[in-house]
Parts: structure tokens; C-alpha cells; sequence
């Protein structure tokens, strides 16, 4: 009978390779979902691309019934825009899904009267959600910043568990806490 010895029994599992099609599939979804939320941030911090600012966001979260409405327009704003930079890029992929992912769970939380389809519905919301989500599970795929940091180069999917039970988890404290 063999003995592993107990470094071997205890060494991470080998990566599986990535296909270059998975990649490119990945790379393509982290991008525009990037680009939707960096734009979707600025408008609120800086009110970019038509949108309300600072002011105009706070008065939302106002209506909504937050506390420090205008602290709360900062984190979304904040969370949009950076976490949406880091799914472009491809940096700290997980909490970057997880800033995302706990946006949405607000805006979702806030908004699911509406139905499901637009221009009141909840349906690009979902869509935002369940993208950061499976990115979140996924990994950045091999053309990420990720690729090139030594403690998340290989991804596991305990990083994106945690990161969907962290945004969830936040997320339902942020609603919790409305008046």
C-alpha cells in the first residue's frame, strides 16, 4: 500500500487548462459588462453620459428610503465604476463581480415592482447581475490582469462562492437598513 505524503495529499488540485475560445468568450463579457458599469458609475459620481451626479443619485436613494442618501450614491457610484474597471481589466475578477453583483442586488431590491420587462422592468438588471455572477464563478479566463498576480492567477471557485455570498450578503444589509 502507497503513502502520500501529507504535502501531497493537501496540494491544490492542477489547474485546468483554459481553451482559447473560453478566454475570448470571457474577455469579451468582462469587457462590455466593464464598459456598462464604468459608465453607469460615472454617471452617477460625475454625472457623465447624461447622467443625474452626485446630487440626482442621492435624491434616489433619498426616495427609496436609505440613510445618508448622498454616502449611498458614492458607494454605488463607487462600486459600479471600480468594480466594473476591475471586470474590464481583468484585476481581482471576484470582488470585482462582487461589487457588481451587490449593486444590483439594491437596484434589484429597489426596483422589482416594475415587471420584468423594460422600460420599468428588472430585466437588464438581472442580466447584470447573473453576467458578474458567472464571471464571479468563472474567473477572468487567461487575458486578465489576474493572469499576472500571483495569489489569483489560478482561479478557484471558492473565490467566486465567496464573492457571490459576499455581495449578497452586503447587498441585503444595504436594503435591510432602508426606512
Amino acid at each position: 500500500m502507497e503513502y502520500a505524503s501529507r504535502s501531497a495529499r493537501h496540494a491544490p488540485a492542477p489547474a485546468v487548462p483554459l481553451t482559447a475560445g473560453f478566454s475570448l468568450g470571457v474577455l469579451l463579457l468582462r469587457m462590455m459588462l466593464g464598459i456598462i458599469m464604468i459608465a453607469h458609475g460615472t454617471q452617477k459620481l460625475f454625472g457623465w453620459f447624461d447622467g443625474p451626479g452626485l446630487d440626482g443619485t442621492a435624491k434616489g436613494f433619498e426616495s427609496w428610503g436609505y440613510p445618508a442618501p448622498k454616502v449611498m450614491a458614492v458607494v454605488a457610484g463607487l462600486s459600479e465604476a471600480l468594480g466594473g474597471a476591475g471586470l474590464f481589466l481583468g484585476l481581482l475578477t471576484p470582488l470585482a463581480a462582487a461589487a457588481v453583483l451587490g449593486t444590483m442586488v439594491n437596484a434589484l431590491g429597489v426596483t422589482w415592482e416594475g415587471g420584468f420587462l423594460l422600460p420599468k422592468g428588472v430585466e437588464f438588471t438581472l442580466l447584470v447581475a447573473v453576467s458578474a455572477a458567472a464571471l464571479a464563478l468563472t474567473g477572468p479566463g487567461r487575458y486578465a490582469a489576474d493572469a499576472h498576480l500571483p495569489l489569483v492567477r489560478h482561479h478557484r471557485l471558492s473565490y467566486g462562492i465567496g464573492a457571490i455570498i459576499l455581495a449578497l450578503v452586503v447587498g441585503a444589509v444595504f436594503l435591510l437598513i432602508r426606512d
